[in-house]
């Protein structure tokens, strides 16, 4: 098993993501991911800076850890093309230290460019097309590409790394997993579900192992309370899952949709406060799954260093023991 921390654009701004990412690779983090928002999930949260910005700057303050995007949406707010572009730059940049990690994206982020919010199959399509568009551009040379949803018109990516960037792609069920398990390198799922990595396998067949890679919040504090209050305010959106979390458009909406969402429901889904054993119980759903690698959220944008030293003395060698 290796460990991951999560820089979570929606809940800091820039500079501080950056000093985050430096503080956890040492406390001893194996990777750290990174979400590309345009907004916050609730307006409590208060941050979206641009990811790749941050990644850029990251990999200049880090010398050790892997990187990667948790999850980049290649649909509509980005072209293929050009996330093959800055993927290969943030692949020099970090000396092969990153992966890019894709998804069908959300609503949230999505819409803001007035294009429209495709039905879930037609993103699936999408995201086949531009995982392939991708690719291609990654093997170098000139890539001309004519789909039922893009086109690419002699594209070609001028700065290649020499290490070829792992392709992740996050999948929710059987027909995710049978578009993507020969053309991505990895899994990425966000609920511990044992089906899903045994069904990622079997589509694989004879082709090598590949990392699945899960996530999971968590709400470090010395007082419980204060723990459980503050995933209440910044996180509860988490627990409509992603068929509903997809297709709200804004944070106006996440918080009409959570308003009913009580501490209790919260707590009984996050581990929160100061004890290490509930991360450790929730870990190990991800590790009878089937999965390799879990990143950890600390919710609370402020909140990080006191949670980066716990993890250093205390959360990193337990679940290294663990796992």
């Amino acid at each position: 098993m290796r460990w991951g921390y999560t820089l979570m654009t929606e809940q800091a701004g820039p500079a501080q993501l950056v000093r985050d990412a430096e503080a956890a690779e040492g406390a001893g983090f194996d990777f750290e991911v990174i979400s590309d928002h345009y907004s916050p999930w609730l307006d409590s949260q208060g941050h979206s800076p641009y990811a790749w910005s941050v990644l850029g700057a990251v990999t200049q303050r880090t010398e050790r850890v892997e990187l990667m995007t948790y999850v980049t949406c290649p649909l509509i707010r980005y072209h293929p093309a050009v996330v093959a572009q800055k993927a290969a730059t943030v692949q020099l940049l970090s000396d092969n230290r990153f992966t890019l990690g894709l998804g069908a994206g959300e609503n949230l982020n999505e819409h803001i460019t007035a294009q429209g919010w495709p039905p879930a199959n037609i993103r699936h399509e999408m995201l086949e097309e531009a995982v392939r568009i991708i690719g291609e551009l990654f093997d170098g040379g000139y890539v001309n590409y004519s789909g039922n949803h893009y086109r690419v018109d002699s594209a070609k990516l001028w700065d290649l790394p020499e290490k070829r960037v792992p392709v992740a792609v996050a999948v929710s069920g059987k027909q995710s997993v049978a578009r993507f398990a020969l053309s991505a390198d990895a899994m990425i799922a966000v609920e511990p579900e044992a089906e899903l990595c045994a069904t990622w396998d079997a589509s694989r067949g004879n082709h090598s192992p590949s990392r699945k890679i899960g996530q999971l919040p968590v709400c470090w504090d010395e007082e419980t309370e204060a723990a459980v209050a503050r995933a209440h305010e910044q996180f509860r959106w988490f627990g409509g899952g992603w068929k509903v979390n997809a297709e709200l458009p804004g944070p106006a909406g996440f918080a009409g949709a959570t308003q009913f969402v009580t501490k209790e429901d919260v707590a009984a889904s996050i581990p929160c406060g100061p004890e290490v054993q509930p991360i450790l119980d929730s870990v190990r759903e991800f590790i009878d799954a089937g999965f390799t690698d879990v990143a950890l959220v600390q919710i609370g944008g402020d909140h990080q260093d006191g949670f980066l030293r716990f993890a250093e003395s205390t959360l990193l060698p337990a679940l290294r023991e663990l796992g």
